[in-house]
């Protein structure tokens, strides 16, 4: 796939200018999204998210079509867990509803900055080091077994580095509008709304790292990890306050996401097997029974996973109450407690 240099700059051009025009026209004045806006341009994002992916199969190919769309559902089923994620942290911080959009729309900013600085160095691994795809393998399998089995064990909120910055750090117990430090008697503090940030920042980084080397298991082409890891980025705010009470009856999220995450994991054991340079592997020649799964194969594997884990979390849950409201009713309680 040959992208010109004019086509990147282009593509990171609009993606910035689309995160410009979301601070500006629904998060520069603090307010609660209604269900109508949220559904809006929820649909509107996926709806561009599903063109861009026909106009590459046009232009460029099925192949790399259905690489892209593949690209997209997995990274846009690991976005939906990272809004699992946020909403442990919202709910941690107690943050105000209608400063939760702010919270959101930076720490998806900083995702995407996390994901492209990850690309940029999987790409250049991959184009000169072909055993990468055994540590990538190897990683996703890894990351396969604690997504199923200890997915959820953590508190972000509480984590050591958080701990550590609560105590280089004079915080206030209370929010100050969205401001991110406040002067008080003379002394600078810094206030629960920095905090947040900086918790979003460190769950960012730490989906990455599952993030990249997985959809790098359907494509080697950067420009295709970079647009889907983008489209699916895009419309996460609006979508948490659309589903954000039903993040908690995706039961079987994590587990529908580890057979993902291994799944690629062996595609991309195979694909090394495939293209073996390491010398103590069959003489650094390549395995014979080794071969690649097809892209069509992945997607149809990714969507029926995506599709099972889902119904089988709403049919298990469909008769407990849904808590958290619409993305934060929780939050609001604490609030009250508070």
């Amino acid at each position: 796939m040959d992208v010109s240099p004019l086509i990147w700059t282009i593509t990171i051009a609009v993606t910035i200018a689309f995160f410009v025009f979301e601070f500006f026209a629904h998060v520069r004045t603090p307010h609660e999204p209604s269900i109508r806006e949220s559904a809006w341009w929820s649909a509107f994002y996926i709806g561009l998210a599903l063109a861009f992916g026909v106009g590459i199969g046009v232009v460029s190919g099925w192949t790399f079509g259905g690489e892209y769309f593949a690209g997209y559902l997995t990274e846009k089923a690991l976005s939906v867990d990272n809004l699992f994620v946020f909403l442990l942290v919202m709910t941690a911080f107690a943050v105000p509803r209608a400063y939760q959009q702010k919270v959101l729309l930076i720490g998806i900013a900083i995702a995407l900055i996390m994901r492209g600085i990850f690309i940029a160095v999987g790409a250049t691994l991959i184009a000169n080091f072909s055993w990468i795809f055994y540590l990538f393998g190897a990683l996703l399998l890894v990351l396969a077994y604690r997504q199923a089995f200890t997915h959820g064990d953590s508190d972000p909120a509480n984590g050591r580095f958080i701990r550590f910055v609560r105590r280089r750090l004079s915080a206030t117990d209370e929010y100050h509008g969205d401001k991110l430090t406040v002067l008080k008697n003379g002394r600078r503090f810094v206030t629960p709304m920095l905090l947040v940030l900086v918790t979003i920042g460190v769950v960012d980084l730490i989906f990455a790292v599952d993030s990249i080397p997985a959809i790098f298991g359907l494509t080697d082409e950067a420009y295709i990890v970079f647009t889907a890891n983008a489209f699916a980025l895009m419309g996460l705010r609006q979508l948490y306050f659309l589903i954000g009470g039903l993040l908690q009856r995706l039961v079987y999220l994590a587990q529908g996401l580890a057979v993902i995450l291994a799944f690629i994991g062996v595609k991309l054991v195979l694909h090394a097997l495939k293209v073996n340079e390491v010398p103590f592997i069959n003489g650094g020649q390549s395995v014979p029974w080794a071969f690649d799964i097809p892209i069509w194969f992945s997607l149809l594997f990714i969507g029926t996973t995506i599709a099972v884990a889902t119904v089988a979390s709403l049919v298990k849950t469909r008769r407990q109450p849904v808590e958290g409201g619409k993305g934060g009713e929780a939050v609001e309680a604490q609030e009250v407690e508070r």
